[in-house]
């Protein structure tokens, strides 16, 4: 299917996600849609006139290919949800976004998937089990999701890090920017082992109603969500509620009754809507998992949709495909300038695609 008609129906204003699979599944493929008869489109439940018009305009057409210019400019992968890379307990959910942009060199489709969140004025207790959790997950083969946010999720990201565990970080945003702008460097380590991933287009800002949405992809991609402290209305009960509609496991840690940051986790709790675990053990145990032998990151199988390279890029990656070479070499054999050359040398780094050795020494990764 064409990567233009798939992005151009998330850009149609009146068709949501359950019509966009309507419509996909009734002509065969994005660019069917586009193509058909306003007599045909109106048969489709959720599309009416106006809706047909919409499609039939060559308005999210033209949206869609600047995007795709955005894309390339970004590096960004897209998935659409009939990908094979896609998701595929987040296809499961009834509400899952038609389409990803995704950065990052995890698979999204890792054996375990444990989604931790959580107030963002977490407390050193919320922070120590973050600390606790990564590592006694950390044996076993497990990649952990949240939001990127401030407190309880940038902790959960860092202790992964720490820990040498592949992390995702679900924005509310474009992958054109970082919000908090502060996580710059965290997010930058996360997609050498993990990602970033977002159904917003590039360009999108972090506006609150974003949130919400950003929290059923982190409630619909994992097998279970875990909070550490949340408040009586935090956005961490709004995932645990969601996941719990996905039939997903939820688990909180409780804490003292006085704690308002414990206080959403004794709600959740108290009302069944989620079980109790007093350490990262008891998690394991009631999922009955075993301890995966010799642990590493796992690295997502390469993916069917385009890398884009600028030329300079392609000299380098052509130079190191022979054998790793460092700096000297790179100068000679590619004739890029020595400032222009480390900039690619870094971005490549940061996308996945190479890796520095000691004595600057860089070496493709696949």
């Amino acid at each position: 299917m064409s990567l233009i008609h798939k992005i151009a129906l998330t850009f149609i204003r009146s068709v949501g996600h359950v019509t966009a699979r309507n419509l996909v599944s009734h002509f065969g493929t994005a660019e069917a849609v586009f193509k058909a008869s306003k007599r045909e489109l109106i048969k489709i439940p959720g599309v009416g006139p106006v809706t047909a018009a919409q499609i039939l305009s060559n308005d999210a057409l033209k949206m869609a290919g600047q995007q795709i210019k955005l894309i390339r400019k970004y590096k960004i992968n897209v998935l659409f949800y009939t990908d094979e890379q896609y998701p595929k307990r987040l296809r499961n959910c009834y509400d899952a976004p038609i389409l990803l942009y995704y950065r990052g060199n995890a698979d999204l489709n890792h054996h375990r998937m444990v989604s931790i969140v959580g107030t963002r004025n977490a407390t050193e207790y919320g922070r120590q089990l973050c600390k606790q959790l990564a590592e006694i997950l950390s044996a076993y083969g497990v990649m952990i999701v949240s939001g990127l946010a401030y407190g309880i999720d940038i902790a959960a990201h860092k202790e992964s890090l720490h820990q040498n565990i592949p992390t995702i970080g679900i924005l509310a945003h474009g992958l054109d920017r970082i919000y908090p702008n502060i996580h710059r460097s965290i997010a930058a380590k996360m997609e050498l082992n993990g990602g970033l991933l977002t159904e917003f287009p590039i360009g999108t800002i972090p506006d609150k109603e974003n949130f919400p949405k950003r929290n059923r992809i982190i409630a619909g991609i994992s097998d279970v969500t875990i909070v550490v402290e949340a408040t009586a209305k935090g956005g961490a009960l709004i995932t645990a509620d969601l996941a719990n509609s996905y039939h997903r496991d939820v688990y909180a840690f409780p804490g003292r009754t006085t704690d308002l940051c414990s206080e959403g986790c004794n709600f959740l709790i108290k009302t069944n809507r989620a079980a109790l675990i007093n350490h990262a053990k008891d998690l394991v145990y009631y999922l009955g998992w075993e301890v995966v032998p010799n642990v590493l990151p796992n690295k997502a199988a390469p993916l069917e949709v385009p890398v884009y390279l600028t030329l300079a890029e392609e000299k380098i990656i052509k130079r190191l495909r022979t054998s790793a070479a460092g700096i000297d070499d790179l100068l000679l054999d590619t004739s890029l300038p020595q400032s222009k050359l480390v900039l690619h040398l870094l971005d490549l780094e940061i996308r996945g695609i190479l890796v520095s050795l000691p004595g600057k020494v860089y070496q493709l990764l696949s």
